[in-house]
């Protein structure tokens, strides 16, 4: 299928995305302050470079974008109708390195919350699993499992 955006189009399109400072993350970060959490944001020392970090509290949240993460059965992680063989390799590759920090960063003992971005959507549901991740002190599932088949690093 063609693209309906001529190459410029697509490549604003694309330069728009941002990376830090995003609706979901922002939606975790008012969570984080009604709780009363304080948090470091993207420490580049860190594997990942997390978008939330509670050094105190060995504690780091992604807030991963379900299309870019390949969030399991969201509607948001649709596989775009052109370049297939591109984005099948891009979501592989992300969800790779996405997996690669996630067990750096457990081996070095940090505890690590995955929040996808339609889970951002309801802000008192939100607030909820953060104070319950937070306040359990032992790890809860990473969400690891919620990965789209397609774009998972193959394991032979």
């Amino acid at each position: 299928m063609v693209d309906r955006l001529t190459q410029a189009e697509r490549s604003a399109n694309m330069a728009a995305i941002r990376s830090r400072d995003t609706r979901p993350e922002l939606a975790v970060r008012r969570a984080l302050r009604s709780l009363g959490f304080g948090y470091r944001l993207h420490v580049g020392s860190i594997p990942g470079r997390p978008d939330i970090v509670m050094r105190g509290r060995r504690t780091v949240i992604f807030v991963h974008g379900c299309f870019w993460h390949r969030h399991l059965g969201c509607r948001l992680a649709y596989l775009p109708k052109s370049r297939t063989d591109f984005w099948q390799k891009k979501f592989a590759d992300n969800v790779a390195r996405d997996h690669t920090n996630e067990t750096r960063l457990r081996d070095s003992g940090w505890r690590v919350f995955l929040l996808w971005e339609c889970e951002t959507a309801d802000a008192k549901l939100l607030r909820d699993r953060v104070a319950g991740f937070i306040s359990r002190g032992a790890d809860a599932p990473s969400g690891r499992a919620k990965v789209r088949n397609d774009a998972s690093p193959k394991k032979d």
